[in-house]
């Protein structure tokens, strides 16, 4: 299944101008697949695949005769007998040669099989790319929506402040204030401005982030639709490790790796094979044409033969060779050993994130709706003129303190979706079918 399930050509070139995009708001999966359609890693790997696929047949040809066809012309002066004889003949033909190499005790097997490891390990190398340009674009989505997020919430931050300066500034008219709440409710104003403004600074950087990660000029205006903020946390009920046996069955690096390894333990076969014989057909058949021609215009001339070589000392390079490869495919069984630990601990941090993730939204949902039901009170209680600045101060402070880390929490759920469905080697998705969730 190795030779044929390569991925269809990116459809934009190298050369292909930046693609117009929609003029309404892109959900995640549009990001996607325009990410797919015009990221250079991608179309890097996908070259990358094809060449190696070109390298498998190039080691298949071994096992074809080559053709070879030649022409010559001569021209020849030859004196005899102190110059008493002078012959002066012009001669020219065609010829064709052939060669056929009929037993080799596996060498070419263990060349071909080691190309057929190399293209799964460069298939693999390119949907491993393709899963890490989706996480790049969903984890650029995420952090450009939390920002968004976060600048709606600094703006309503922004209006409490104003609503709590200008009852200040009331009461300071009405003469039950001081001068200092006025001062300290213009200093909240003004702080909540200031974060508003950062956010939004933010924004435009993370908006050309967001670009970059689609394969798209920085500068390129991308539009998105947010995800949903009812985030259905409960979904999450598989086991650890029934998601580390599926990453081990289909996460690209690891499969990669493996390939590489099989590769390697080939090439051991191919070296050891350079110290047998091998057995050629031999031919060869031309026709040579004489100017002047005294008695033939022309003669045919042919040859056949079989051809058995055997190393007999190359200076023990074959044996160092065949060392050599041992040691290489040691090592590389040793890497899959190594990538396997690897993407079992991804598992199982991304695991543990998720779950984490689950139980601080919980949190921070209660977080704000105490948070907003403390502020409530307390602007209350000062426009009625029985509570304290400081107060309501502080309980809007902690009020914009449980928005920002509900908004957070929120994204990081997203993203923990996200990097836990790349560590198993799925396409990640935030819905209840998506291979992280139960099936319904």
């Amino acid at each position: 299944a190795a030779l044929e399930p390569l991925p269809s050509e990116p459809l934009r070139s190298e050369n292909a101008a930046t693609p117009a995009l929609p003029a309404r708001p892109l959900v995640l999966a549009e990001l996607i697949d325009i990410a797919l359609r015009t990221s250079p890693a991608t179309r890097a790997t996908w070259h990358a695949a094809r060449s190696a696929a070109a390298e498998v047949g190039s080691r298949r040809a071994a096992y074809l005769p080559p053709l070879e066809a030649t022409g010559t012309l001569t021209r020849s002066h030859t004196s005899a007998l102190g110059g008493r004889y002078v012959i002066e003949q012009t001669t020219y033909g065609p010829a064709l040669t052939a060669s056929w190499l009929l037993l080799d005790f596996g060498a070419r097997s263990a060349a071909l099989d080691e190309a057929r490891e190399a293209l799964v390990a460069a298939d693999w190398g390119h949907h491993a790319a393709l899963q890490q340009v989706i996480l790049s674009v969903e984890q650029s989505y995420y952090d450009y929506v939390d920002a968004r997020a976060r600048l709606a919430a600094a703006e309503s931050s922004v209006h409490e402040a104003e609503t709590s300066l200008r009852a200040a500034e009331e009461r300071l008219a009405a003469g039950v204030a001081a001068q200092l709440e006025v001062l300290q409710a213009r200093t909240a104003r003004s702080q909540a401005r200031l974060l508003a403004q950062q956010l939004a600074g933010r924004i435009e950087g993370l908006r050309g982030a967001l670009a970059v990660s689609l394969g798209l000029p920085a500068s390129t205006v991308v539009e998105v639709e947010s995800p949903p903020e009812q985030v259905p946390a409960e979904a999450m009920a598989r086991d650890v490790g029934d998601l580390i046996a599926e990453a081990m069955r289909q996460r690209p690096e690891l499969a990669a790796v493996r390939a590489v390894a099989l590769g390697a333990a080939t090439k051991v076969r191919s070296a050891r094979a350079g110290a047998l014989p091998s057995l050629s057909a031999v031919g060869q058949a031309g026709r040579t044409y004489y100017e002047p021609h005294p008695y033939a215009r022309y003669g045919d001339n042919w040859s056949g033969g079989l051809v058995l070589r055997w190393p007999l000392f190359s200076g023990l390079s074959t044996h160092y060779d065949a060392a050599q490869a041992q040691s290489d495919a040691a090592a590389a069984a040793a890497r899959v050993d190594s990538v396997a630990q690897q993407v079992a601990l991804e598992v199982w941090q991304s695991y543990h994130d998720l779950k984490t993730a689950g139980r601080a939204l919980e949190s921070a949902r209660d977080l704000v709706e105490s948070a907003a039901q403390a502020e409530r009170v307390a602007a209350g209680r000062y426009e009625q003129g029985v509570g304290d600045l400081l107060d309501l101060l502080t309980a809007q402070a902690t009020l914009a303190s449980a928005r920002a880390q509900q908004i957070g929490t929120r994204s990081d759920w997203y993203v923990a979706v996200a990097r836990l469905a790349h560590s198993i080697g799925a396409l990640a998705s935030t819905s209840p079918g998506s291979p992280i969730h139960d099936r319904p």
